[in-house]
């Protein structure tokens, strides 16, 4: 008999033993929480990420309150001599407040094309989740393969199109492409799928409720946090585009603010203020993303924890 198993108890199984201190230290470690260490290293990703995404904004923030000179002859990340009503009352009333008007035609690609896109795509999703019919694959697998295919490529012929029809040049150019997302359709028939019972939609039908009734006031509010993810992601990315404007349109009125304040930029060298009012105007118009990414956040809250509780 060796040392060991001289100081070992009687009738004890040191293969259990071990099992049973891992089953007590990873109990201590549910109590007391993820290592010291790796809670550091994690809050200093974290920290470091978001300096990431916001440090330009807090430049834009600053660099609007400074004028063009001092936009290139001081410290960047802090103040001087800032003006912010001054430079703002400047950014809505140059050039007859056609920033105004730029904001405005964001608002409405944005709005009405993000809003569209969100509807169509719950519609198709919900549908190619819950109904059977004769090439439902083939179509949601036409609608992955649009996942795949850049904007950028479909800009071009767009335009031709558009110009046969006459529509070139005006907000339908814009707003039309804005309304299909295949991404919103890929994200809601997953959803649907795992969100939608199928027996509340059999109780639906047997109490007498049409097809219609059963998507506005069942599917649609059960869908409701990927509804939101749809609207959001389809209003930044309108919001943020820049080459299907710069296809379609000619008239600096129909422009979005990403397409006019390039347009100021390229005449910044020759008027200089300009460079003042494109930092401004970019500034403003990351305000309304903000907004909207406050006020949504909750549903995104509520879905996550929806899906959390589901088996």
């Amino acid at each position: 008999m060796t040392a060991t198993e001289q100081t070992e108890p009687a009738g004890t199984d040191p293969v259990k033993r071990r099992r049973e201190a891992r089953r007590a230290a990873a109990a201590r470690a549910r109590r007391t929480g993820a290592p010291l260490r790796h809670r550091i290293i994690t809050l200093s990703l974290l920290c470091v990420a978001a300096l990431y995404f916001l440090v330009p904004v807090y430049w834009l923030g600053v660099s609007s309150t400074k004028s063009s000179a001092d936009l290139f002859g001081t410290f960047g990340l802090w103040f001087s001599d800032p003006q912010p009503l001054d430079h703002l009352r400047d950014l809505v009333t140059y050039d007859d407040g056609i920033y105004l008007r730029w904001f405005a035609n964001s608002l409405l690609y944005a709005g009405v094309g993000a809003a569209v896109a969100t509807v169509l795509s719950a519609a198709a999703g919900y549908a190619l989740a819950k109904y059977q019919f004769r090439g439902r694959e083939a179509v949601f697998n036409i609608v992955l393969a649009g996942v795949l295919i850049p904007g950028t490529a479909l800009a071009l012929p767009l335009y031709l199109l558009f110009s046969e029809v006459g529509m070139a040049n005006t907000y339908w150019a814009v707003l039309v492409p804005s309304v299909v997302s295949p991404f919103g359709v890929y994200l809601c028939r997953i959803y649907a799928a795992a969100s939608v019972p199928d027996s509340l939609l059999e109780a639906a039908r047997i109490d007498g409720a049409g097809e219609g009734k059963i998507f506005r006031v069942l599917a649609l509010r059960l869908m409701s946090p990927a509804l939101v993810t749809v609207f959001l992601f389809q209003f930044v990315h309108i919001w943020n585009n820049f080459f299907l404007p710069l296809v379609m349109l000619s008239d600096s009125k129909l422009y979005p603010i990403t397409l006019g304040l390039s347009s100021w930029q390229g005449y910044a060298d020759r008027q200089p203020v300009l460079y003042q009012l494109t930092v401004g105007g970019a500034f403003v118009s990351v305000l309304p993303l903000m907004v909207l990414m406050v006020v949504l956040q909750r549903y995104w809250r509520t879905g996550l924890t929806e899906g959390s509780l589901k088996s």
